[in-house]
C-alpha cells in the first residue's frame, strides 16, 4: 500500500511539474495572461464537451435498462444471456459510470483541442469581404464554420456511440432479439432505437446544408489549373443543387424515423432511408459526372472562365498580392553605346559581393576568437549607417554561445560556467580586403567599430545556437570572455529567468528537466534563475501560439541592446475561392534544405490566406519578447488580440530606430513568389491554358535541386528614382531555363512603398538567359574554365557566392562573387568576381575591373569597393626590417597563444611568420640585385649575376645559411 500510494503521489507529482513549470515561465516573461487563457479555455471545453458526451451516452444506457421487457417475456435465447446479467448486477451502476466517464475524458481530452477553433468563433471579427456564391463574409468561412462543423462532428459521435450502447443494452435485456421467432424488437426498443437513428439522420441533414457553403473553401484537383479551390461549374450547378436536395431528403427521412415513437414499424423509415441513400449515389454523385463529361468537358474554358476569376481574385486578396505590378520588360540594352552605361551601374545597385551563406567559416576563423564561440551557418543581411551617414548593406552575425568548443564538458561547465555568447561582428557587403576577407565594421572581442556609435548590451543569452538551459545569478560566475588581461567573470542581472532559490521550484524543474543535481546542488542559490527557451522563434511561439514563425530571425542593435527581430504571420484556411498552399513546401529553398534552423515552424500548414501581421523583438540579453502590431487592418490579427487582450502591442511603439531594421520577411516572400508564378495574369483564359506559367529556377550555384533562395539587395527598379532595401528573386517559364520574369519587393519598412511588389516580364518572343544559363556560361568559357581549374589547384575548391541580378537599362546585369577555400585555409576568400551583360561576360579579381570590361570603360567604383592604391613596395634595408617587424610579431603572438591553448591562433600565427620570412628573404634578395643594379646598368643578365655573386658570398660569411633562416635567427 505504500509503494502504490508514494507510486501515485510520484505521477501526480510530475504532472504538477510540468503544469508548474509552464505557468513559472509565462509569468517570468510576463505573458502569464496567455497561459491562463489558453488553460482556462482548455479546461472549459474539456468538462463541457466531457460531460455532454458521458450523459448522452450514460442517459441512452439507463433509459435502454429502464425500457426492458420483464423477464417473464424473454425467450430462450435472452435466457442463455442470464448469467452475463447476473455477473454484471452487483456492479451495473460502477459499470455505467466507469464507461461513461472514460468516453468523456476521452471527448473532452479531444474537444480541449479545438481551443483555437473555440477562441476564432467566439472573437471573430468580420472581414468586411462577401464571398460571390452564398454573398457571406469570409469570417463565417474562416471562424464560423469551422466550428460548426467541429459541433456536428461531435453530434455524430454522440449520436453513434449512443446508439451503440443502447443497442448492446436492448440485445442483453432482451429488447433486441437475433435468433428468435417472433417480433426482432420490443415496441420500447424500436421507439428508443428510432429516435436516435432519426437524431442520426438529421444530423446528416445538417451535414448536407453545411457541405453548401463548404463547396467555397473545398480543394480539388483541376486538371487546367493544378491545386484548386473553390466552386467550379460543376460544384455551382450540380453538387450545390444535389446538396439542397439531399438535404430536403434527409429531413423527411428523419421525421420518419421519428414518427416510430406512434407507428412502432421500421417500414418508411428504412424505405426512406434507403431512397436518401439512392439519391446520394444518384443526384450527389452520378448527375454530377454526367454535367462535367458531357457540359464541362466539350467546352473547359467557357464554363469554368467565370469561376476561374472568382478564384484569381480571391488568391490574390488573401496572399497580399492583387496590388502586384506587372510591366513589360524588354531583356536587352536600350543604349547602344554601353561605354554610356558603366557610370549607371553604381546607381542601379549597391552589388552585394559578400554571400552571407559561404562567409560564415571565414568570420568563424577570423572572428571567432575562443573555441566556446561560434557563428550561425547562415548570417544575415542588414542595413547600416556608416562614418559618413550612408546607409549600407551589411552582413552581420552573432558570436553565440558554442558548447562543443568548451575545454571540458560537465554539468557544472555546460550550465553555469558558460552561459553566452558574446558580441557582434559586421562587414561590409558591398566589398572585400585585397586578400579576399570581409572588411569588418565591427569585430573583435568586446565588438568595436564603426556599426554603433553608442554603447549597447554585447552579452547573447538568447540566441538560434542556443538551445540548452543555463543557471545563472547564483553563487557560481560566469565566463565572460578574454582578453589580454586575462579572464572575466560576471553574473546574469536580468529577469528573464525563472527564480529557482524556492525548493519547490527547484524539484519541480528537477523533474521537468531530468536533472536531479538541480534539487540540491550547492551551485544554486539566493538569486539564482534558470533560462530555457532561449531560441527567438521558440520563444515567441510560446508566447504566441496563434502565430506561424518565419524561418529567419535576425539580429539587430536597436536602442542600447542587441535585438533578434522575428516576423510573425497570421493565417487562415478557410478564405473562399483562394487556391491552398503548404508553407513548408512554398518556402523551401537551397537554404533550408542545409539548415532547417531557417525552415518555417509549420511545415505541413495548409493556408490559403496569410499576413505577416506581426513583428516580434527578443532581446538577446533578458529574452525579453515583444509583440507589435504591424498590419492593422489583418481582421485575424483583430480576433486574436480579442482572444488575449493586451498580448500585442500597437505599431505606434515601434521606435524609430528598431523600424529602420525591419524588413520585409523572406517566407511571405517564396510563398508569394510561389503563387505568382500561375497568378501574375488577370485573364482566366490564359490562367487555364497554361502557356503564361513560370517556376522559380533551382539554384544554379550548388547541387541541392532546390530552388534558389530570394536575395537581400540595395537597388533600383526603373520606375524608381533610388534605390531601395530589397527582396529579389527571378522566374523562368515552365521547364525550360530562359528567363520569364524579374520580381523584387521594396522591404524598408519605412519606406511609402513598403511591400510594394514590381515584376518585370520579359517578352516571350526574346530568349534572355536565365539563372542557371548564366551559370552555364561562366563555366563553359575557355578562358573563365581554365581561370577556375586553376583556382581549384592543389586541395583547393571553388564555391559559387549569390548570383545576382540587377536591372540595367532595359537589360539584365549578372554578377556572381566567387571564393575559393584552400591552400591550408579552412574558410573562404573573395577572389574573383564573375559578371555578364548582354551577351559580354568578365571574370576578374575585383567588380570594377569586372565592370570595366564589360562595358568597355572606366567608372565609378560600386560604393564600398575602392581600388587598392599602388604604392611603391619597401627596398633594401627598408623592406628587410618591415619583413623583420612582421616576423617579430607573428612569433609574440604564436607564443602567445601557445600559452592559452588556442591552437587556431597559434596556426595562423605560425603562417604569418612564415609569410614575413619569405618577404625577408625577397627583400634581401632584391636588395642585393639593387646594389649591382648600381654597380653595372648595362643589362639584366649582369645585375642577376652580380646580385647571385653577392648572395653567395653573404651566404659563406653566415655560414651557408640561407637569408630565411639568417632572419629566423635574428626574430
Amino acid at each position: 500500500m505504500t509503494l502504490g500510494v508514494l507510486a501515485v503521489l510520484a505521477m501526480l507529482f510530475v504532472m504538477f511539474a510540468g503544469f508548474w513549470t509552464d505557468w513559472l515561465w509565462y509569468r517570468a516573461v510576463d505573458f502569464s495572461s496567455v497561459f491562463t487563457t489558453t488553460l482556462w479555455t482548455k479546461i472549459g471545453l474539456f468538462f463541457v464537451f466531457g460531460l455532454l458526451m458521458a450523459l448522452a451516452v450514460g442517459v441512452n444506457v439507463w433509459l435502454a435498462h429502464r425500457l426492458r421487457p420483464p423477464l417473464s417475456a424473454m425467450s430462450l435465447e435472452q435466457q442463455s444471456l442470464d448469467r452475463y446479467r447476473m455477473s454484471i448486477a452487483p456492479y451495473k451502476k460502477w459499470m455505467l459510470v466507469g464507461v461513461t466517464a472514460v468516453i468523456g475524458l476521452i471527448s473532452g481530452a479531444s474537444a480541449a483541442g479545438q481551443w483555437r477553433t473555440w477562441l476564432l468563433w467566439i472573437n471573430g471579427v468580420s472581414f468586411g469581404e462577401k464571398d460571390p456564391q452564398f454573398g457571406k463574409d469570409v469570417s463565417f468561412y474562416a471562424f464560423d464554420l469551422p466550428w460548426y462543423r467541429f459541433l456536428l462532428g461531435f453530434g455524430f459521435a454522440a449520436v453513434v456511440l449512443s446508439l451503440i450502447a443502447a443497442a448492446l443494452v436492448h440485445y442483453l435485456y432482451g429488447g433486441l432479439r437475433v435468433t428468435s421467432p417472433g417480433a426482432r424488437a420490443t415496441g420500447a426498443a424500436t421507439g428508443h432505437l428510432s429516435v436516435l437513428l432519426g437524431l442520426f439522420v438529421a444530423l446528416k441533414a445538417v451535414a448536407y446544408w453545411l457541405d453548401r457553403y463548404g463547396l467555397a473553401v473545398k480543394s480539388s484537383d483541376f486538371k487546367a489549373a493544378g491545386n484548386w479551390t473553390g466552386l467550379r461549374y460543376v460544384d455551382a450547378n450540380a453538387y450545390l443543387p444535389a446538396k439542397t436536395i439531399l438535404f430536403c431528403i434527409a429531413v423527411i427521412c428523419a421525421l420518419l424515423f421519428f414518427a416510430t415513437l406512434w407507428r412502432r414499424t421500421w417500414q418508411l423509415p428504412v424505405i426512406g432511408f434507403g431512397l436518401m441513400v439512392l439519391s446520394a449515389i444518384l443526384i450527389g454523385g452520378l448527375y454530377p459526372a454526367i454535367v462535367q463529361k458531357f457540359q464541362v468537358d466539350p467546352n473547359e474554358q467557357a464554363k469554368e472562365a467565370p469561376y476561374v476569376e472568382q478564384n484569381l481574385k480571391a488568391t490574390k486578396k488573401a496572399y497580399g498580392i492583387d496590388d502586384a505590378q506587372v510591366t513589360e520588360y524588354s531583356g536587352k540594352a536600350e543604349t547602344e553605346d554601353r561605354t554610356e552605361l558603366r557610370g549607371e551601374v553604381a546607381k542601379a545597385a549597391s552589388i552585394r559581393l559578400l554571400d552571407p551563406n559561404i562567409v560564415s567559416p571565414t568570420f568563424q576563423q577570423l572572428q571567432q576568437m575562443k573555441g566556446y564561440y561560434a557563428f550561425p551557418q547562415n548570417l544575415d543581411v542588414d542595413r547600416y549607417k556608416d562614418a559618413d551617414g550612408n546607409t549600407k548593406d551589411t552582413v552581420i552575425g552573432l558570436r553565440e554561445l558554442n558548447l562543443n568548443g568548451i575545454p571540458k564538458n560537465n554539468w557544472i561547465n555546460d550550465h553555469f560556467r558558460y552561459t553566452h555568447g558574446f558580441g557582434v561582428v559586421a562587414a561590409e557587403g558591398t566589398t572585400a580586403d585585397g586578400e579576399g576577407r570581409p572588411v569588418f565594421t565591427e569585430s573583435d572581442l568586446p565588438s568595436k567599430g564603426d556599426l554603433v556609435k553608442n554603447k549597447y548590451e554585447q552579452r547573447i543569452y538568447y540566441g538560434e545556437r542556443t538551445e540548452q538551459y543555463s543557471i545563472v545569478g547564483g553563487p557560481q560566475k560566469e565566463i565572460d570572455y578574454s582578453d589580454d588581461d586575462g579572464e572575466k567573470t560576471t553574473s546574469f542581472s536580468g529577469k528573464g529567468g525563472v527564480d529557482l532559490s524556492n525548493p519547490v521550484n527547484r524539484a519541480a524543474y528537477a523533474v521537468a528537466f531530468g536533472e536531479p543535481q538541480i534539487l540540491y546542488s550547492g551551485a544554486i542559490g539566493e538569486g539564482s534563475q534558470v533560462l530555457y527557451n532561449r531560441t527567438p522563434k521558440d520563444r515567441v511561439e510560446a508566447v504566441a501560439p496563434w502565430l506561424t514563425i518565419d524561418g529567419d530571425a535576425y539580429p539587430a542593435v536597436v536602442d542600447g541592446k542587441i535585438q533578434w527581430i522575428v516576423d510573425a504571420y497570421t493565417t487562415s484556411n478557410g478564405y473562399p475561392y483562394s487556391s491552398r498552399t503548404t508553407l513548408g513546401d512554398t518556402t523551401a529553398d537551397s537554404l533550408t534544405a542545409e539548415n532547417q534552423q531557417r525552415a518555417v515552424v509549420a511545415q505541413e500548414n495548409q493556408v490559403n490566406y496569410i499576413r505577416n501581421s506581426v513583428k516580434a523583438t527578443v532581446d538577446a540579453y533578458d529574452g525579453t519578447v515583444k509583440l507589435y502590431e504591424w498590419d492593422t487592418k489583418d481582421p485575424v490579427l483583430k480576433t486574436w488580440m480579442k482572444s488575449f487582450p493586451g498580448t500585442v502591442e500597437p505599431r505606434s511603439d515601434i521606435s524609430e530606430e528598431l523600424m529602420d531594421h525591419l524588413r520585409y520577411p523572406q517566407d511571405l516572400f517564396k510563398v508569394q513568389r510561389e503563387l505568382l508564378t500561375r497568378y501574375h495574369v488577370d485573364n482566366a483564359n490564359t490562367f487555364l491554358s497554361g502557356s503564361q506559367v513560370w517556376q522559380v529556377p533551382d539554384d544554379p550555384t550548388n547541387k541541392s535541386g532546390e530552388s534558389v533562395p530570394a536575395y537581400y539587395l540595395s537597388m533600383r527598379m526603373p520606375d524608381q528614382e533610388q534605390q531601395a532595401f530589397s527582396l529579389t528573386t527571378t522566374f523562368t517559364p515552365n521547364n525550360r531555363d530562359n528567363l520569364s520574369a524579374f520580381m523584387a519587393v521594396n522591404a524598408e519598412a519605412d519606406a511609402d512603398d513598403y511591400g510594394k511588389i514590381r515584376v518585370l516580364k520579359l517578352p516571350a518572343s526574346t530568349t534572355v538567359s536565365g539563372p542557371k544559363q548564366v551559370q552555364s556560361q561562366f563555366n563553359s568559357e575557355q578562358d573563365i574554365a581554365e581561370s577556375i581549374r586553376l583556382l581549384r589547384g592543389g586541395d583547393s575548391e571553388v564555391e559559387y557566392g549569390n548570383l545576382l541580378t540587377v536591372p540595367l537599362d532595359g537589360g539584365l546585369l549578372y554578377v556572381e562573387p566567387v571564393y575559393v577555400r584552400g591552400g591550408g585555409l579552412k574558410y573562404p576568400l573573395l577572389r574573383k568576381v564573375l559578371v555578364t551583360y548582354g551577351g559580354a561576360t568578365a571574370f576578374e579579381d575585383t567588380l570594377g575591373e569586372a565592370l570595366d570590361k564589360i562595358f568597355g570603360a572606366e567608372g565609378e567604383q560600386p560604393p564600398g569597393e575602392q581600388p587598392e592604391k599602388p604604392t611603391e613596395p619597401p627596398t633594401g634595408g627598408n623592406a628587410v626590417e618591415e619583413a623583420l617587424k612582421d616576423a617579430q610579431k607573428a612569433f609574440d603572438d604564436g607564443q602567445a597563444a601557445l600559452k592559452e591553448g588556442d591552437w587556431e591562433a597559434y596556426g595562423k600565427a605560425q603562417a604569418e611568420l612564415e609569410k614575413a620570412l619569405e618577404a625577408m628573404e625577397k627583400a634581401d634578395a632584391e636588395a642585393g640585385a639593387g646594389k649591382n643594379a648600381d654597380k653595372d646598368p648595362g643589362g639584366s643578365a649582369g645585375s642577376e649575376d652580380a646580385a647571385k655573386d653577392e648572395k653567395d658570398e653573404k651566404d659563406e660569411k653566415d655560414g651557408g645559411k640561407k637569408p630565411a633562416e639568417q632572419a629566423a635567427d635574428r626574430s
